[in-house]
């Protein structure tokens, strides 16, 4: 005989409550009106296929909340995992010139802990796009000096800038030396700061910076440029 614990298990509030009206209105104690109330509720298929049925479902939910706090720690997880990933530090930088080679423009943004948020955007002389895009770096990369900067991860568009500044010096554009042996040295003043390219979609404070910087010559300047060539 299935005992009165397994019945109050498998009982739910309305049979519960109507087991207790029952053994208050007989006067027969409150274990068999349980067993009469789920027998009554379990019809021809008997009492023992009730309590079965009830304890599977009863399995099947604890194993339901079992995964579903399985995917909440997991969803956790890959949050904490998604900030502890972000950077204290960041930083952007672009160059540009107008034309090629031309009037220098740099941009470039600096992020860090306590609403640190610096932006850079001035004129930067005559040369080409490379050198705009090094001078924008080496501006973002002073800045960060004088902030102090930590773990610092520098962004930017220019492929040719960023494989200069990573390159052996034998591998290194000797045109664009003195300006990489400038980032370099910031670059030793900043424990655990690294490049990486992004494309330029990713990259458009900067850029918008950078444009700002240099706007477009007047046509009547455009046109003696021009012509001059």
């Amino acid at each position: 005989m299935t005992d009165h614990t397994a019945l109050v298990a498998a009982a739910f509030k309305g049979e519960l409550a109507a087991s207790r009206k029952l053994a208050e209105r007989t006067g027969i104690p409150e274990a068999d009106a349980l067993r009469s109330t789920l027998t009554l509720r379990a019809g021809t298929a008997g009492l023992e296929n009730l309590l079965a049925e009830r304890a599977e479902a009863r399995l099947r939910s604890e194993q339901g909340a079992v995964a579903r706090q399985a995917l909440a720690d997991a969803s956790q997880a890959r949050r904490d995992t998604t900030t502890a990933a972000i950077p204290a530090w960041r930083a952007w930088f672009d160059g540009s010139a107008r034309p090629n080679p031309g009037r220098c423009g740099i941009g470039a943004v600096l992020e860090g802990p306590g609403g640190v948020h610096i932006e850079m955007s001035r004129e930067a002389g005559y040369g080409n796009s490379s050198e705009a895009e090094y001078c924008a770096l080496i501006a973002v990369l002073e800045a960060a000096v004088h902030e102090r900067a930590a773990q610092l991860v520098v962004y930017g568009d220019s492929q040719v800038v960023i494989d200069d500044v990573n390159a052996p010096d034998s591998a290194s554009s000797p045109i664009l030396r003195s300006y990489r042996d400038r980032a370099r040295a910031l670059l030793a003043r900043l424990p655990g700061a690294t490049l990486r390219w992004i494309p330029r979609h990713k990259n458009a404070r900067a850029d918008a910076l950078s444009q700002r910087a240099t706007p477009p010559l007047p046509i009547e300047e455009l046109h003696e440029q021009r012509t001059a060539d």
